[in-house]
């Protein structure tokens, strides 16, 4: 299994992440479209994962006024368990750390309940109570 995670540098790539996170949170797990897509995709940095090749995840991360929120992390079901979420997460905090504006600020996401021990294995830690976010519940964590 050769397993890679690329900047998203053209359309064609975020087509491909559009897809996937149609897939895990509009289908899957339900959320509103007009939830999941909003007006920060043109200022996001994305990222596409892939297995042999086939596209299988996707994160992004943004500038907040709250520092930088990794957010949008998303794995096909089929693709589950293989280390694609980890190599995502270090992807991401690789490319944040590697740029000079996000130096110094917080590193910070909303974890849904189930993907918690994947972000704590990173440093993360949770902040505040449980909330709901799109039907789902989330915490909010953040790097340590």
């Amino acid at each position: 299994m050769k397993l890679t995670v690329e900047k998203v540098t053209d359309k064609l790539a975020l087509e491909l992440v559009f897809k996937i996170r149609e897939f895990v949170f509009v289908i899957e797990q339900q959320v509103d479209p007009t939830e999941e897509y909003d007006e920060f995709e043109t200022t996001s940095t994305h990222f596409l994962a892939s297995v042999d090749g086939i596209p299988v995840g996707t994160a992004r991360w943004r500038f907040t006024e709250n520092g930088v929120k990794m957010e949008r992390f998303a794995v096909l079901e089929e693709a589950r368990g293989n280390g694609v979420g980890q190599a995502l997460v270090a992807a991401v905090l690789a490319d944040v750390d590697a740029t000079p504006e996000a130096k110094g600020k917080t590193k910070y996401l909303h974890a849904q309940l189930t993907a918690v021990p994947l972000y704590s294995k990173f440093g993360f830690e949770k902040v505040g109570e449980m909330f709901e976010e799109c039907n789902i519940q989330h915490y909010k964590m953040e790097l340590a």
